[in-house]
């Protein structure tokens, strides 16, 4: 039983007489209807008399009792009448809110519960309700209070310690062992009726009442009367034990009903958890608190006895309501990124749509108007500060050298577009690990000797979090590109508006998005890791270098969804690009092609000589009637007209200026193929000009009909792609073709016209040969010729090009020498032996011939036995 000091028994607001003398023993003043208390109730609190003999007010023991500092009655109300006893009240009180406190101990509230059955004559199940309910207010209190920062874990967790305790609680107090079934001396129950029991039973020795123990050392105990010593309380009704049925639709009900406050009062609490850092630390708090020894250790048994099925608090309460605030904080910042690229983006086509003449241009900008210009620019962060002496292997996977940025065409602006977006998806991504399992606490929780028993799975919901990600991630980027099509849309309306060339300014815009999205998922690796995930991109890096070292040998490999996603996301982004590089070969070829159709449409005499170019005169050997052979010269034309070539060059310059060597496969075969269709528009042009023969016109002569019949024949070897893919239209420009050949070559006689061909075709092969590398923009490796020595004469020794072996351009550029070797050392090792004569002369002409110092010094490499720094092999990786 529990004690109150004299000073909070005077708190009790009882009604204590004043002490009197003992000689005037005059009656004390009583109110009607009340009666007195003993003192063991006022100071116990967990027990209340609601019947007591009435005792004469002279009575000596109360006299003596009246200079005790705590008052030695109270009054309280008799069963049945209509007023309540000021103690009586407070004794309710307090031990109602006693109920709300989970922290202590049961048998406190067992005794408190004891209190109210006693003071209102409630039943067990009264008692229930009455313990449930100031349960539920203890929720909503804890849920409404103020909270600070840090103060949220503290009140979820005090949630949760609340709910776990009210059922062990329950348990122990209104739970009853069936009958046949040993209790559990671990797991308490029924402490409700056994206290109930011990209170109101009458003591085997048939003497003692609840007031011995307390008061029997007291000095005046020996004046009390028997039948106050002697009292015990009664109950009106029997306290039946409550049924284990009725106990679980109670609990149940309860359960249901606080659910909606708790969901209500939580999702209140996450609005101000502005991170999942934050998330996660709540979630983590919960889980160990859940998991200790303390609540976990008999926690299945108390829910199979109370509510006959397992109870997760996480799972069924926080766990969505934590999900719901997880998916709202990637959602705001997924739109955050959304709108702020948007902004960059505008920012940075304004500043690009600035004319290229005006003289305070920054230097990255002039860069996106010339990407030439950036290529041959040299830097200081060209090489990394380590490439002497850290290979490419051991670098950083994110490590980008700037020649490797030129060598992409990949200018500062695409750099520090992309730069901004990936800085911002990291700090997501790495917001977003926090809530994510890493692989040593997923080991952690694997191993059984760590923990014995885990609340609830914390890491459970990892797949859906990372599929929030990924799907607001994919919604960031296609609002990026949806931004980037109405750009690209309203930027081709106006192109196809203007009748004259196209503007620069325009098609800079045009280009940068172009570069923009064709990089995108390269110089933003985060974004591959938020779509494939933690799994997802380690599983995708490992199948790439696997399809890199075993390409075309066996099955191709199931794509996951998520590397399904990924790989439609790099789809649309390619899409994109190409319909940009789509937008500017159309109006570069546009505003090229008007110019060369309006000299070539020209018809004066000046027009014609202004374009004419030197023709090449050849001896021929012609055979006479009388058999004898005759010397003839023939002029036939060796270059094409000057608006031909300056076609052909402006179109390398476009494509050079803008990185001709990372332009697409397929937007040079469309930028060939719709500038072949145009030219051939005008040549068609002219000939229906020609055909209809209007008077003042200049005639189409012999001499101008083999010029235009080579120049179209040349023009149609460089613009049309060897392995054109597409059909249909090789063949409307081969038909297209035919027709104006066949035009051309009824202007030209019979008998000319085979004489001239065979040596019309052999100086149309000499000059693509010749312009084979000047236009290799335009032809790349398709149109090359392989086999070049066996058509040369000896009188074109003297060109350099035809005599070239090997395709490479530069084929004096270092290369790594580590893969040839052994074989090579294997080989130095039985040369050695003998030197015949023959080999020093050999070697005297290889010294004297053009490359000889570099080949020495590839020999004294290949010779050196000690790695050095200063090999010529490192130099073909600085640039990766």
């Amino acid at each position: 039983m529990q004690t109150r000091s004299p000073s909070e028994a005077e708190g009790l607001r009882c009604s204590p007489e004043p002490p009197r003398e003992a000689s005037s023993p005059s009656p004390l003043p009583r109110p009607s209807g009340l009666m007195p208390v003993a003192p063991g109730a006022v100071e116990g609190l967990s027990i209340t008399l609601t019947t007591l003999p009435t005792v004469p007010a002279s009575d000596p023991a109360w006299l003596l009792a009246l200079g005790w500092p705590v008052p030695p009655w109270c009054l309280i109300a008799k069963p049945g009448s209509d007023e309540l006893g000021e103690a009586g009240a407070t004794i309710l009180q307090e031990s109602k809110s006693l109920l709300k406190n989970q922290t202590v101990s049961d048998q406190a509230v067992a005794e408190a519960l004891c209190a109210i059955m006693l003071l209102e004559d409630s039943s067990p199940r009264q008692a229930l309700a009455d313990f449930l309910l100031a349960r539920k207010l203890a929720i909503q209190q804890l849920l409404n209070q103020p909270h600070h920062g840090a103060g949220i874990k503290a009140q979820v967790c005090s949630l949760m310690e609340l709910l776990t305790t009210t059922l062990y609680q329950a348990h122990a107090l209104f739970y009853t062992v069936p009958e046949g079934m040993l209790p559990d001396p671990a797991l308490p129950c029924g402490l409700l009726f056994s206290t109930l029991e011990s209170t109101t039973g009458q003591h085997p020795a048939g003497r003692g009442g609840v007031l011995e123990e307390e008061v029997k050392l007291s000095s005046w105990f020996r004046y009390l009367p028997e039948s106050v010593v002697e009292f015990r309380p009664a109950l009106r009704t029997l306290a039946h034990p409550i049924s284990q049925d009725y106990l679980r639709d109670t609990l149940q009900k309860w359960i249901a009903m606080c659910s909606d406050d708790i969901r209500a009062g939580v999702s209140n609490l996450l609005v101000y958890v502005k991170s999942m850092k934050g998330l996660a630390g709540i979630r983590d708090a919960v889980w160990e608190l859940l998991s200790s020894e303390s609540i976990s250790q008999n926690w299945e048994v108390v829910c199979r006895r109370l509510l006959d099925k397992p109870a997760s608090f996480w799972e069924d309460l926080l766990q969505q309501l934590f999900l719901d605030r997880l998916e709202t904080l990637t959602k705001e910042g997924f739109d955050s990124i959304s709108g702020s690229s948007k902004q960059l983006l505008t920012l940075a086509l304004q500043e690009l749509e600035v004319k290229s003449s005006t003289s305070a241009l920054s230097k990255h900008i002039q860069f996106e108007h010339n990407v030439a210009l950036f290529l041959w620019s040299e830097s200081s962060s060209d090489l990394p500060s380590d490439a002497a002496w850290v290979s490419v292997a051991n670098r950083g996977q994110f490590a980008k050298s700037g020649l490797s940025m030129k060598a992409q065409a990949l200018t500062p602006c695409v750099q520090s577009f992309c730069s901004a977006l990936d800085s911002k998806l990291k700090a997501r991504l790495d917001d977003l690990l926090f809530y994510l399992p890493t692989d040593s606490s997923a080991a952690k929780e694997a191993a059984p000797t760590v923990q014995l028993r885990s609340a609830f799975d914390r890491y459970a919901d990892a797949g859906t979090v990372e599929g929030l990600l990924r799907d607001h991630c994919i919604a960031c980027i296609q609002h990026i590109l949806g931004c980037v099509r109405e750009e690209l849309q309203s930027a081709q309306s106006l192109l196809r508006g203007q009748a004259d060339a196209p503007s620069d300014a325009r098609l800079n815009a045009v280009l940068f998005m172009a570069r923009l999205c064709q990089s995108l998922t390269e110089l933003c690796p985060h974004l591959k890791q938020c779509i494939l995930g933690q799994s997802g991109s380690t599983e995708m890096a490992l199948k790439e270098t696997r399809s890199t070292k075993k390409l075309g040998k066996g099955k191709a490999q199931g794509v996951t969804p998520m590397q399904a996603k990924w790989q439609g996301v790099k789809a649309e982004l390619l899409q994109q690009s190409l319909f940009a590089y789509q937008i500017w070969s159309s109006a570069v070829t546009k505003g090229l092609v008007q110019c060369f159709t309006h000299t070539l449409l020209l018809d004066t005499a000046g027009s014609v000589l202004a374009t004419a170019t030197n023709w090449d005169e050849i001896e021929i050997q012609e055979e006479t009637e009388s058999g004898s052979s005759v010397t003839s010269k023939i002029r036939l034309p060796v270059q094409p007209s000057w608006y031909v070539q300056c076609l052909l060059f402006s179109l390398c310059q476009e494509v050079n200026r803008v990185g001709g060597h990372t332009l697409p496969k397929v937007t040079l075969q469309e930028l060939l193929r719709t500038c072949m269709a145009e030219v051939l528009a005008a040549y068609e042009k002219l000939v229906e000009e020609k055909q209809e023969k209007k008077a003042g016109t200049f005639p189409m002569t012999q001499n101008r009909a083999l010029q235009l019949l080579y120049d179209l024949r040349y023009l149609s070897i460089i613009l049309t792609a060897k392995s054109e893919e597409g059909k249909t239209s090789r063949i409307k420009h081969d038909s297209g073709i035919e027709k104006v050949t066949d035009f051309l070559e009824g202007h030209i006689d019979p008998f000319d016209l085979d004489v001239f061909t065979p040596h019309l075709n052999s100086n149309l092969n000499r000059l693509v040969q010749r312009t084979s590398v000047l236009f290799g923009l335009l032809t790349g490796t398709e149109n090359q010729y392989t086999s070049r020595s066996s058509a040369l004469s000896s009188q074109e020794l003297h060109n350099i090009l035809p005599l070239a072996s090997s395709q490479i351009r530069f084929g004096l550029l270092p290369l790594s020498m580590s893969s040839s070797r052994k074989s090579k050392s294997a080989t130095r090792s039985t040369e050695r032996v003998q030197v015949p004569p023959s080999a020093l002369t050999r070697a005297e002409d290889e010294a004297s011939r053009p490359g000889s110092l570099f080949r020495q010094l590839v020999a004294e490499e290949e010779d050196t036995a000690a790695p050095s720094l200063f090999k010529l092999g490192w130099l073909s990786g600085m640039a990766k």
